[in-house]
């Protein structure tokens, strides 16, 4: 009976020595079941245990790496080592409330090392605690001043708490320590247009000449703040190099500010196939067309809006304006009932349909809407007032003679 005992404590031992040198050969799906053997020989070896969660570490099975490492730890409480990874591995499997815990008793028990401090912050972050974060990475970059990572992170923690311009700074020390970093200036950039500070987004837009994304967001900006011209320089490179239809649409309207509806038209027209439901960027463009007098294009913009969404006043008032401009008098009046069904016809509407009457030679309609007209203006157009009273009066002549 000892003699058995004595062979499966050395198989056991075997299995362990066998499974460290799997993990120093980086063969970690072999230190799995290895150490799986040697846990298996005897349950209550720690070390055992820890080396297959880190082996499961190792090839990303988080899961169950944790159930491991949570076994080092009932066997050997406290155990450094075991806290800090598993610590880890639950922040990797979004787990910062259940990492705190270890990570803090980490961080307690080796004060002056970097790891379980740059975790802990990285919890706290990940657990909505900026402010403790903050405190957090800053002791961690106390021990490790070169850390892109630490420094990323305070920034970060330090942008949650609305303080973008203390935040700046650590951004661009971890972009200065990493150059794979200086993309998630855009992050800041991004954060800056979110508090309403598109001045400070601008100048770090500014610095990535050769990013699609950022020059759309830059133009987008410039086109807000007046820029039409500095707005297209930006969006021609962003439609060129990786072109949508909202950065065509951003493009076509810069290109109308600086008075180029030509350039605008193809451009519009493009963002329109690329995104057909949309309503907003449709008007858009049928307004495009109206303006340069391309009246059946712009109609058939305008009626397609207005299919896809009847109660659109705006659709059928300016497709009535584009069938009475196209002399079709009789589709003038039957988008103006549209707008009248949906109540919200205006006095402009009935001075538009009393034209359409007019030009059908239907006199006693198109006198009752210059009336009905005359009877709700107060000088607010006089221009339209002084047309409706030249044609009622002629209008009443004409009937009167009936």
């Amino acid at each position: 009976m000892l003699f058995l005992l004595l062979a499966l404590l050395a198989q056991s031992t075997d299995f362990s020595a066998e499974g460290l040198k799997a993990l120093d050969a980086q063969k970690y799906e072999d230190a799995v079941a290895l150490f799986s053997k040697a846990t298996s020989a005897d349950p209550k070896d720690y070390s055992a245990h820890f080396n297959l969660a880190l082996a499961y570490s190792f090839l990303n099975k988080d899961p169950q790496a944790i159930a491991e490492y949570e076994t080092v730890l009932s066997l050997h409480p406290s155990l450094y080592e075991a806290e800090l990874n598993l610590g880890i591995s639950l922040l990797r499997t979004k787990d910062a409330t259940g990492a705190l815990p270890h990570l803090k008793n980490a961080s307690e028990q080796k004060p002056g090392e970097f790891r379980p401090k740059f975790y802990l912050a990285e919890a706290l972050f990940a657990n909505g605690q900026y402010m403790e974060a903050e405190a957090a990475y800053k002791s961690a970059l106390d021990l490790n001043s070169n850390s892109a990572a630490g420094e990323l992170g305070l920034g970060r923690s330090i942008a949650r708490q609305d303080r973008l311009s203390d935040a700046e700074p650590h951004y661009r020390k971890a972009a200065s320590l990493d150059t794979s970093y200086k993309d998630l200036l855009l992050e800041l950039a991004t954060s800056y247009e979110e508090n309403q500070k598109p001045a400070e987004a601008i100048a770090i837009y500014r610095e990535f000449p050769t990013n699609p994304g950022a020059q759309e967001r830059l133009g987008a900006l410039l086109l807000e703040s007046g820029d039409a011209a500095g707005a297209i320089t930006a969006l021609e490179f962003a439609v060129s190099q990786s072109p949508t239809a909202a950065n065509r649409l951003a493009l076509a309207q810069a290109y109308v500010k600086q008075k180029q509806p030509a350039k605008a038209e193809p451009l519009a027209g493009l963002a329109v196939e690329a995104a057909p439901d949309d309503t907003d960027l449709r008007m858009f463009y049928a307004r495009l067309l109206r303006d340069q007098r391309k009246f059946p294009e712009a109609a058939a913009q305008f009626s397609a809006v207005a299919r896809n969404k009847p109660d659109s006043v705006e659709a059928w008032t300016e497709l009535s304006g584009i069938h009475m401009v196209s002399e079709q008098y009789q589709q003038a009046l039957a988008a103006l009932d549209h707008v009248k069904a949906l109540g919200a016809e205006s006095n402009s509407h009935v001075f538009i349909r009393a034209l359409a009457y007019d030009h059908l030679h239907d006199a006693k309609d198109a006198l009752e809407n210059y009336n009905k007209f005359l009877t709700a203006s107060h000088g607010e157009h006089p221009d339209q007032e002084f047309q409706a009273r030249q044609r009622a009066r002629i209008l009443e002549r004409e009937l009167g003679k009936r």
